[in-house]
C-alpha cells in the first residue's frame, strides 16, 4: 500500500511547461499569454466557486484552488500546507459538464458527491493538519505511519466540528481508500495494519459504521491477530484525541505503530513479499476484496441515503408549491368573494367566461323580491328547531380528586389520609372528590348554495329562491355565529343572500342564461363562509343538472375535491331525469323542486350533527 499522496509538505512540483516558460522569459523572451479554452474558463470559475466555499469547511480563506485534468500530486485531490493550495481532479466531476456545475450556489454539491467528498476531505486536511514529519524522515516507516493516521485524525475533528461533512467523507471513501490497494502481490502485516488504520480507524472516528467494517476486519484479523489488532486501535484511537498542532505526539504515535508491526521507523516502509517472512501469497487478494465490499457497502447505503433525501426534498418541495398555490387560490376566492358579495350586488363575470361571453355588464337574473309566506315562516322555524337539536352537546362531567376542598368529603379518603399521618409517612390519599360538570360548545353552522340558472334550469328557480330565504331564516334562529349565502352563477356570478344577513324578503330569480361558472361561485362561497375551516356544520349546496363544458366540469370539480378533503358536505341537487352530477358530490333527485327545502334543510342538520369541537 503507497502512502497516501494527498498531503504534502512540500511544494508542488514544477511542470515540464512552466519549465519551459521559464527558460523562456529568461533567455529575454516576450511574456506568455495562453488562450484559454472555453472549457479551462468553466474550471477557472470552477475553482474560484470552490474557493469561495472553502471558508465554511477549513474556516480559512487564504487558501488557493485549482481544478486540474491531472494533478501534480497523481491523486484524485492534494493539499500542499507549504504554499496553501489544494487542487482536484476535474474527472471527479464527471459526468457533467463544467457549465453545468455551479459550487456558488448552496445544494449544488448535490450533482456531485465524489467531488464534493473529496474536496472536503482535503478541507479537512487544510483546517487540521497543522503539523509535518521533519524532513530527515520523510519517506520512512514512521512518516508513512504518521501520514495514515492523519488521515482518520482529521475526519474525527472535522465531523467534530462540522457533524453534516460526515456524509460527504463517507461518500469520497472509495476515490480516497481504495486507489492505495490491489489485488496483485501478497499481503503482509504492514499493509494489513495499513487498512485498518485507513478504514477501521475510521469507524473508530465516526465516519463509517461497525456492519460496513465487519469483512475488513474480519480478514485483518487473521493476518494480524487479536492482540496487534488491539493494540493498533489504541495507537489510532488516541491519534483522534491529538490536538491538530501537536507534532511530538503524532510522531510519538506512529513510532509506536511501528514498533507493534516490527518496523524500523527510521527506514523506509517494508515492501511487501515473500522474502520478508510476513507474506500471505493469497492475502493480498483478500484483503483487496474485503476493502471493496467496504467501500460497496458504503457507496450502496450513501446512494441509499441520497435518494431518501431527494424523496424528502421533493416531497417538501410539493408541499411547499401546494401552499403557495393554495394561499394564492384563497386569495384569488377571496377577491370574486369581494366582487359577489360587495355593495351594489353586481353581476361579477369571471376571467375564464369573459372571453366567451360579450363584452359588457352581465345581466342580472334577479326578478324582484318578494314577502315570505307563512308556509315558508313555518318552515323556517321548523328547520330552526332541528338545527338546534343537531347542535346540542351533552354535558361532559369531569371528576378530580385533591386533598383540600371544595368538593366532597370521601370518608375512606378521609380515614386513610389520617392513618398516613399517625404512621409518620407523607399523606397521599386525597380524599375530596370535586364533580365539574361543563356544557359542551354548540357548533355554527355555514350553508353555501349554488344555483344554477342556465336555460334548463328554469323550472328549479322558484323552489330554491324559496329555499335559500328558508335555510338563511333558521340558521339566524339557530345560532347568531351560523351564516348562509347563495349565489346565482351561470357565465356572471350574481349573490341571492348575503353570508351573515338574515333576508327580510326572498329574492326571485329566472333561469335563462348561458354558461356555468360553478367553479369560481364555489371559490366565492367558499372565501365567505369558511368552508374549509374545521369546527362548524357545512355543507355545499349545488343545484343543477351538470351539463357542462369540459373545461368548467374540470374547474368545478377541483373545487368539490378540495372542499370534501376539508371535511366539507357536498349536495348536489338535481331535478332532471338525466343529472351528470360532478365527482364528489352527494347526488339527490328530487322528482318535485318544492321538495328543495326540505332536502337542504336534512343535509345541513346532518352536517351539523357531525361536527366535531
Amino acid at each position: 500500500m503507497p502512502a497516501p499522496a494527498h498531503l504534502l509538505p512540500t511544494r508542488p512540483a514544477v511542470t515540464d511547461t512552466e519549465q519551459a516558460l521559464a527558460r523562456w522569459e529568461d533567455d529575454g523572451g516576450p511574456a506568455y499569454e495562453a488562450t484559454p479554452r472555453p472549457q479551462d474558463t468553466h474550471w477557472l470559475r470552477i475553482a474560484a466557486a470552490l474557493a469561495e466555499r472553502l471558508p465554511e469547511l477549513a474556516g480559512r480563506d487564504d487558501v488557493i484552488v485549482t481544478c486540474e485534468d491531472q494533478t501534480r500530486s497523481g491523486a484524485p485531490a492534494a493539499f500542499f500546507p507549504a504554499t496553501a493550495q489544494l487542487e482536484i481532479d476535474r474527472a471527479l466531476f464527471a459526468p457533467l459538464h463544467p457549465a453545468a456545475i455551479n459550487p456558488n450556489q448552496a445544494g449544488d454539491e448535490n450533482n456531485y458527491p465524489i467531488a464534493w467528498g473529496v474536496f472536503t476531505h482535503e478541507a479537512a486536511h487544510a483546517a487540521h493538519s497543522r503539523w509535518s514529519t521533519p524532513l530527515p524522515l520523510r519517506g520512512s516507516a514512521l512518516d508513512t505511519a504518521a501520514q495514515l493516521l492523519e488521515e482518520s485524525r482529521v475526519e474525527h475533528a472535522q465531523i467534530t466540528r462540522r457533524p453534516a461533512d460526515r456524509a460527504h467523507l463517507r461518500t469520497a471513501i472509495q476515490h480516497m481508500v481504495m486507489a492505495d490497494f490491489t489485488t496483485k502481490g501478497p499481503a503482509d502485516r504492514w499493509e494489513a495494519a495499513g487498512a485498518a488504520g485507513l478504514i477501521l480507524a475510521r469507524r473508530d472516528a465516526g465516519i463509517l459504521d461497525p456492519d460496513e467494517t465487519e469483512p475488513l476486519h474480519h480478514a485483518v484479523h487473521q493476518i494480524l491477530g487479536e492482540d496487534t489488532l488491539a493494540q493498533l486501535q489504541m495507537i489510532w484511537t488516541a491519534v483522534h484525541a491529538t490536538a491538530d498542532d501537536d507534532a511530538p505526539a503524532m510522531l510519538a504515535h506512529a513510532r509506536a505503530w511501528c514498533e507493534v508491526l516490527g518496523a524500523a521507523p527510521d527506514q523506509p516502509r517494508p515492501t511487501p513479499g515473500p522474502s520478508n517472512g510476513h507474506g500471505n501469497a493469497s492475502g493480498g487478494g483478500e484483503l483487496a476484496a474485503a476493502v471493496g465490499r467496504v467501500t460497496a457497502t458504503v457507496a450502496a447505503n450513501e446512494a441509499t441515503q441520497r435518494a431518501a433525501q431527494a424523496r424528502i426534498t421533493a416531497a417538501r418541495t410539493s408541499r411547499t408549491r401546494a401552499k403557495t398555490t393554495q394561499a394564492a387560490q384563497a386569495r384569488h376566492a377571496a377577491g370574486i368573494a369581494e366582487k359577489v358579495f360587495g355593495p351594489g350586488k353586481r353581476p361579477y363575470t369571471p376571467e375564464s367566461q369573459r372571453t366567451r361571453g360579450r363584452i359588457g355588464r352581465a345581466a342580472s337574473p334577479v326578478t324582484g323580491t318578494r314577502p315570505p309566506t307563512p308556509a315558508e315562516k313555518a318552515a323556517a322555524g321548523r328547520l330552526a328547531r332541528a338545527l338546534r337539536q343537531a347542535a346540542y352537546r351533552e354535558r361532559t362531567t369531569t371528576v378530580t380528586a385533591s386533598a383540600v376542598p371544595p368538593g366532597r368529603l370521601n370518608m375512606r379518603g378521609a380515614l386513610a389520609r389520617d392513618a398516613q399521618k399517625a404512621a409518620g409517612a407523607l399523606p397521599t390519599a386525597q380524599p375530596w372528590i370535586r364533580t365539574q360538570r361543563r356544557q359542551g360548545p354548540t357548533p355554527p353552522l355555514r350553508v353555501a348554495i349554488a344555483v344554477d340558472v342556465s336555460g334548463s334550469m328554469s323550472a328549479a328557480a322558484a323552489p330554491i329562491a324559496s329555499a335559500a330565504w328558508i335555510v338563511a331564516k333558521a340558521a339566524a334562529l339557530t345560532d347568531p355565529d351560523s351564516r348562509t349565502a347563495a349565489i346565482a352563477y351561470r357565465r356572471a356570478l350574481t349573490a341571492i343572500t348575503q353570508p351573515g344577513r338574515v333576508p327580510s324578503k326572498v329574492t326571485e330569480f329566472d333561469a335563462d342564461g348561458g354558461g356555468h361558472s360553478l367553479a369560481e361561485a364555489t371559490d366565492a362561497l367558499s372565501a365567505a363562509l369558511d368552508l374549509t375551516t374545521p369546527g362548524t356544520g357545512r355543507l355545499l349546496v349545488i343545484a343543477s343538472d351538470g351539463h357542462y363544458r369540459p373545461d368548467e366540469a374540470a374547474r368545478a370539480a377541483d373545487r368539490i375535491t378540495a372542499l370534501r378533503t376539508a371535511g366539507c358536505a357536498v349536495l348536489w341537487l338535481a331535478f332532471d331525469t338525466d343529472p351528470h352530477p360532478l365527482p364528489g358530490a352527494t347526488l339527490l333527485e328530487l322528482t318535485d323542486p318544492a321538495q328543495a327545502a326540505t332536502a337542504i334543510g336534512q343535509a345541513a342538520t346532518a352536517a351539523l350533527a357531525a361536527t366535531t369541537a
